[in-house]
């Protein structure tokens, strides 16, 4: 069962990823029916919408293996010599934008935007932005409902996704490039890099299809490729993505994100997670995979020492 014809091709493809994922929680029984309806509705879904979405992820996850049992808690990586994020603002392309900094201590090897996912710019986030900080890698964390007050003026986290879901994509590179500014202002004479997650790793591939040449190297983890995607004015920028094995809704796209960095000539490494599935590399949500999320935590590392350094 499909959701009708006229929802497919009037959302924008992240909106269409951001629904899809909240359907696929429901179907992984990490929200129940109700909230999920709740928060496909405050998408813009009208209730049988929703209904034929939720069928069609649960048909696409009943075709695969069944999603592993999560391993459990483990320490995160990098929080041992994680340093204090602090808020920052400075001006964007249409008003103040919001943000989270965290300079190395001494100088720094390069500098990192980091992304954030669909639910804004949370503690988690902030505590990515301080790992980076902590190997020697001055980061900012950019704050994409910053016009909207900002992550912390949503009480309700499925409003603040519905809020970023209503976000064209020309505004989100308006951001994101403003970000790498203030980032290159902050490290100056530092390489930059990004890496963003879910919703945020879909980002990191807007902003090297927009042709960004500032990037030395962009890390995407699971994040959905846009369509017929051309990175060729980013070619400087060396990419390694990640995905996850069980995750087939963006791990499905890695043959056409492949194609498209060959055409471009793009130095690049996609990594798939085995046992590993969407969102395994935060330690506060239900997917974390320990395991998978210190080896992405090494290879990223290994790649910015080489390319950022």
């Amino acid at each position: 069962m499909r959701p009708p014809r006229a929802y497919w091709v009037s959302v924008e493809p992240l909106q269409h990823y951001i629904a899809e994922e909240i359907a696929t929680d429901h179907v992984d029984g990490l929200l129940s029916r109700r909230e999920a309806l709740r928060r496909l509705a405050l998408l813009g879904l009208s209730t049988g919408t929703a209904a034929a979405l939720i069928a069609a992820c649960g048909e696409r996850r009943s075709a695969q293996s069944p999603p592993s049992k999560p391993p459990g808690a483990g320490h995160p990586p990098g929080m041992d010599t994680a340093r204090a994020t602090e808020s920052i603002t400075w001006s964007g392309p249409q008003g103040p934008l919001r943000g989270s900094w965290a300079p190395a201590a001494g100088a720094p090897r390069g500098a990192v935007l980091v992304i954030h996912e669909n639910k804004g710019l949370t503690d988690w986030v902030r505590s990515v932005t301080g790992r980076l900080a902590g190997v020697g890698y001055s980061a900012l964390a950019v704050d994409l409902l910053s016009a909207d007050g900002g992550t912390a003026a949503f009480s309700d986290p499925a409003a603040a996704t519905a809020a970023l879901s209503a976000i064209s994509p020309q505004r989100f590179v308006a951001d994101l490039s403003s970000a790498l500014g203030e980032l290159g202002g902050r490290a100056p004479g530092r390489t930059l890099g990004v890496v963003g997650f879910c919703f945020g790793g879909g980002l990191v591939w807007r902003l090297l299809a927009a042709g960004e040449p500032r990037l030395a190297a962009a890390v995407p983890f699971y994040g959905p490729l846009p369509e017929a995607p051309d990175f060729a004015g980013s070619r400087n920028a060396a990419v390694l993505g990640f995905y996850g094995a069980l995750d087939q809704r963006v791990t499905s796209s890695k043959p056409a994100a492949e194609a498209a960095l060959v055409r471009a000539g793009v130095e690049h490494d996609l990594v798939v997670e085995p046992d590993a599935d969407h969102a395994f590399f935060n330690d506060t949500g239900p997917r974390y995979n320990p395991t998978a999320a210190g080896d992405a935590w090494q290879r990223l590392r290994d790649w910015f020492g080489r390319y950022l350094s």
